[in-house]
């Protein structure tokens, strides 16, 4: 995969841009304190291509199950009566009107980002990192 990975697992990743771009691919050097990581593309012009992601240009990165997912499945925006959490339950609302209910262990404004675990454990998502400059409001939730 190039220089600069660890020796760590590959793991599906979609990246969302703040500029609304979407590529899908895969990475074995993402940390939340870092500035940027590597990402090799899954499809697309830039197919097979390692590219640099500076976290500063992203909206969020999805870590997912699968690339496809479900298109027609209705993903669940609210927790169920008893449903456990790790964390606090939140409402992240982001600059382009997204809108994203689960649950974190930091949100710390200071930071350039926190982990978001879905609602939904049918979600397609098995957690999003939220870019703080792309968020415009989190909400805690009871």
């Amino acid at each position: 995969m190039g220089r600069g990975y660890t020796l760590t697992e590959l793991i599906k990743v979609v990246l969302r841009y703040a500029d609304g771009v979407l590529i899908k691919g895969y990475t074995r050097d993402f940390f939340p304190n870092k500035a940027s990581f590597h990402a090799e593309v899954f499809f697309g012009d830039k197919e097979g291509k390692v590219i640099e992601v500076h976290l500063k240009d992203l909206k969020a990165v999805f870590f997912v199950k699968d690339f496809v997912g479900n298109p027609s499945y209705d993903e669940r925006k609210h927790f169920q009566e008893g449903q456990q959490v790790t964390g606090r339950k939140v409402r992240v609302i982001f600059k382009d009107g997204e809108v994203l209910v689960g649950s974190t262990v930091g949100c710390d404004p200071k930071r350039q980002g926190f982990f978001l675990f879905p609602t939904d454990p049918e979600s397609n998502n098995l957690k999003v990192y939220a870019v703080m400059s792309s968020v415009s409001k989190v909400e805690f939730l009871q």
